[in-house]
């Protein structure tokens, strides 16, 4: 409807609206954006490519933040994701090449494929101790991000989740024990020991490099 409306300065979502859809793909003048209190979706490509967007107040009536989202929304600084989330789909933030912080809500127990993947300013990001799932490079590329936390939730780590994450010098694991991980060749395990994790420093060498292209599970 919207979509490539390149002099859109501005939009109202009312609340009568449920789900918002790629209507808005690639409106590069959009600057403000209000979702209304109806919205439980965003969906697909909603705001990819709103290039001016430099901030976005996610409502506590959103549960799901849909495939590339926001991807490409150059201008985007920071993002609180609201505790009613549930899941943030692949791509939702990648290339958000301005993004300094991220807040990720009690509610979400997955983030998706390469989800803030090319966040190339991204330093810090909270993830919480509701999330169960990191996808395949949800991370990856984030090269300023310096530290992270692995809430005890977590019980998978995709493939390069933390690839090319080159200042990423303190990972705290606060479960150290029964993980494992494969390269997706290979049949099989190897296991990582509860002292090595337990080094913030040696976990991070392992997930930004050592083990970098390995699928990660604790069982």
């Amino acid at each position: 409807m919207f979509s490539e409306c390149r002099s859109l300065e501005s939009i109202t979502i009312p609340d009568s609206v449920t789900s918002v859809g790629d209507v808005f793909f690639n409106c590069t003048s959009l600057t403000s954006v209000t979702i209304g209190n109806g919205v439980t979706s965003i969906g697909s490509s909603a705001f990819d490519n709103c290039i001016s967007l430099s901030s976005i107040e996610i409502p506590e009536c959103v549960t799901s933040v849909g495939f590339s989202a926001f991807s490409h929304c150059t201008s985007l600084r920071s993002i609180i994701i609201p505790d009613s989330v549930t899941s943030i789909g692949d791509y939702a933030f990648s290339h958000c090449t301005s993004l300094t912080s991220v807040t990720i809500g009690n509610g979400v127990t997955s983030i998706g494929e390469a989800a803030f993947s090319d966040c190339r300013s991204l330093i810090s990001i909270t993830i919480t101790d509701s999330v169960t799932n990191i996808g395949d490079f949800a991370f990856s590329g984030c090269s300023l991000l310096r530290s992270t936390t692995i809430p005890d939730s977590v019980t998978n780590i995709g493939d390069f989740a933390f690839g090319g994450c080159g200042l990423l010098t303190s990972v705290i694991f606060e479960n150290t024990s029964g993980w494992r991980c494969s390269a997706s060749d290979a049949a099989s395990e190897t296991s990582i020991s509860d002292s090595d994790l337990a080094d913030p420093a040696t976990a991070a060498t392992y997930l930004k490099s050592t083990y970098c292209d390995y699928y990660w599970k604790r069982s």
